[in-house]
């Protein structure tokens, strides 16, 4: 694995922790979506997160292909080009059900 690899990857995790940090207390996608402020740096950093996964080696992305770097990228670009058309209840659930996972296993591959 490359330094430019593993510092994307360490970028991509600051990116999630600040996410949970905007997100933490928030209990349902409803008041995800009323808290303004929240929401909009929480798909600032989904951006940021497919931007840096478009940075990423196609050989690293091929040795860890059990990572769905496809789909990352394409929430990037909702994200991007769809901002008034993005579905709160799946960004919740993203962040509570597929953000942790990403995260631990991008650790895992620092650790490597």
């Amino acid at each position: 694995m490359s330094n430019t690899d593993i510092q994307i990857l360490k970028s991509i995790i600051e990116a999630i922790e600040k996410v949970d940090s905007y997100t933490i207390g928030i209990q349902s996608a409803e008041a995800f979506d009323n808290n303004t402020q929240a929401f909009d740096a929480t798909l600032m950093n989904f951006v940021l997160i497919g931007e840096m996964v478009s940075k990423l080696s196609e050989e690293f992305k091929v040795k860890y292909a059990d990572v769905d770097w496809i789909n990352i990228k394409k929430f990037r670009n909702i994200i991007a080009h769809n901002y008034f058309g993005i579905d709160t209840e799946e960004v919740f659930q993203i962040i509570r059900n597929d953000l942790p996972v990403l995260a631990k296993r991008i650790r895992e591959m620092i650790d490597e």
